[in-house]
């Protein structure tokens, strides 16, 4: 049975989020820190949400008062806010507020105060109305913590300009313990995840949050700028969707509805995202940066997306065509979907308000990539003499190379997971974009990899422009594959993928003014030292046109 957000929170008591100064007073006055830092999200034009933990020492406390102030970077008289709350064990000791009644466009600086200990300051600031010259935003996800340094975040946090940080989902992941996902790392043995055992209870997830942000270069991005979040899958548990997970089993992890709702009620207390009303889909939401830009995060994992494909599962035998055709079919499917038709129509409306209201750009905030990708043969492209000396090299490539070509030779999509998976929704999200006549880019997150597309739809006509981001330290499969480049690849076998890396780790710098979208492709030189270099590994401008958006072209 699908639970939607109202009945996911309700299995946990967590309806709407209720201010704080309405609750008990403070039971706890002993010592307390400020041990994961601050954070600021959801930024509008007249408010946003300020966020940190209060860490008691004795795990037992109950409930604790704080209290916030909220000054503006430029002194000007009349600006300055200021509060009370109490937080206890219901929300993890979390803390978060939602300020109303500040100034457009507005830059600011926050900080918490609990039984005489203050927290770090951090900055933040409100969104423009009207006319707007520009916006930087920075494009991060998928950080692994055993894998590696969050260098990223990191250069982030030291970017001398950013109006708000993007992040695209895998922002924890689930898993843990000996030789799970990236502990064959260099420095996995001073970062285990903590628990050491994959999360499940609240307990668990609320755990694997505060070690994520115990971290100091990601509590130096939080403190930098206001964060806008989407979650993806290992929020919850890998390649999810609305009724269950690739990796949850429900006879030894229990019933997948109720650990969605764990994971979703973690979530909401440890990021700075704005709470739902009465239990509604608060994570699908849009943003104003003046006349410039409408951003419109989407959800395509719990809410609404059906079981992906499997060809383990689903054509087990690529030689017998009537059960190809049959997949075909199935892949094809209109009624198969990412999104659910609510989300779909809030989509094209705030698309088609967004281009009558005369703002230059429509930006979808989307956690995977869009474009189609394909299935690249390596033969097809570097010829039988370059095979021959890959599996001279790397004899262990050979099984994922057969996958390949048997894929590429039936032309169908290598990842089902992706938008690649659910083709007719896709299309649905393409006409949409095309009727509303969006200047539209999408930005993507989950493949560990820099991608630059021109997304087509099915007559071939360019209707948006792609930038997906590569992970901040999940492995890609430019870490598993060194004897020849799969971005390159890609690149030269799909008509979408203009450029792709899946080697770099890294982040997205997007700056747009009204003439121009930049997207700089900001990779560090290591995740597997704490000295590292940033560089941009391309850039890439494209211009709003009549008919859409013009080609990609490399700076």
């Amino acid at each position: 049975m699908r639970v939607d957000r109202r009945r996911a929170l309700a299995l946990l008591g967590m309806g709407a989020a209720t201010p704080a100064v309405a609750q008990a007073p403070a039971r706890y006055s002993s010592a307390v820190r400020f041990d994961h830092g601050v954070a600021s999200g959801d930024p509008l034009a007249d408010r946003v949400i300020l966020w940190t933990r209060i860490t008691p020492a004795d795990p037992k406390a109950g409930e604790i008062a704080y209290s916030w102030r909220l000054n503006p970077v430029d002194r000007r008289a009349g600006g300055a806010r200021s509060g009370q709350g109490v937080t206890g064990p219901g929300r993890d000791w979390t803390a978060k507020v939602d300020v109303a009644g500040l100034e457009p466009g507005r830059a600011y600086t926050f900080e918490f105060q609990a039984n005489g200990v203050t927290s770090p300051t951090g900055r933040t600031a409100t969104l423009p109305k009207g006319p707007t010259k520009d916006a930087v935003l920075a494009v991060a996800s998928c950080s692994l913590y055993p894998n590696g340094y969050f260098n990223a975040y990191g250069a982030i946090a030291k970017l001398p300009r950013v109006d708000a940080v993007l992040h695209l989902g895998d922002y924890i992941y689930e898993y843990g313990g000996p030789g799970t996902y990236g502990m064959n790392s260099p420095v996995a043995g001073e970062r285990p995840h903590d628990p050491p055992h994959e999360i499940v209870s609240l307990a668990d997830y609320r755990r694997r949050h505060a070690q994520y942000k115990s971290d100091p270069q990601l509590q130096a991005a939080h403190a930098r700028a206001p964060w806008i979040v989407v979650w993806d899958d290992h929020e919850t548990a890998n390649d999810a969707y609305a009724l269950g997970a690739e990796n949850h089993q429900p006879q030894a992890e229990g019933d997948w509805n109720a650990r969605k709702a764990r994971a979703i009620k973690a979530y909401y207390e440890w990021m700075p995202i704005r709470e739902p009303v009465d239990g509604g889909p608060a994570i699908n939401r849009a943003f104003q940066f003046g006349d410039l830009l409408s951003l419109f995060m989407v959800e395509t994992r719990l809410t609404a997306r059906d079981q992906q494909l499997n060809y383990k599962r689903d054509l087990p035998d690529m030689t017998d065509q009537a059960k190809v055709a049959a997949f075909r079919a199935k892949l094809a499917d209109p009624s198969r979907k990412m999104m659910g038709a609510a989300q779909e129509a809030w989509l094209a409306k705030g698309l088609a308000d967004s281009v009558k209201s005369g703002v230059t750009w429509q930006v979808l905030g989307n956690e995977v990539v869009m474009g189609s990708t394909g299935a690249a043969s390596v033969a097809k492209v570097y010829g039988e003499d370059r095979v021959k000396q890959i599996l001279a090299v790397d004899p262990d490539v050979e099984p994922r190379m057969a996958q390949m070509d048997a894929l590429a030779e039936l032309e169908l999509p290598y990842s089902l997971d992706m938008w690649d998976g659910y083709p007719a929704d896709r299309e649905r999200v393409y006409q949409a974009i095309k009727a509303a006549g969006a200047h539209a880019i999408v930005l993507a997150g989950d493949s560990h990899a820099f991608w630059a597309n021109e997304l087509h739809d099915a007559g071939g006509q360019r209707v948006a422009v792609e930038f997906g981001t590569t992970g901040v330290t999940s492995p890609g499969a430019g870490d598993a594959i060194k004897s020849f480049s799969i971005g390159d690849l890609y690149a030269r076998s799909s008509r979408d993928v203009v450029f792709s890396d899946h080697d770099a780790k890294g982040f997205l710098l997007l700056t747009l003014t009204s003439d121009e979208a930049k997207a700089e492709l900001m990779a560090v030189s290591t995740i597997h030292r704490q000295d590292y270099e940033t560089n941009a590994k391309k850039t890439f401008r494209l211009k709003p046109e009549s008919t859409g958006v013009s080609a990609l072209t490399e700076a």
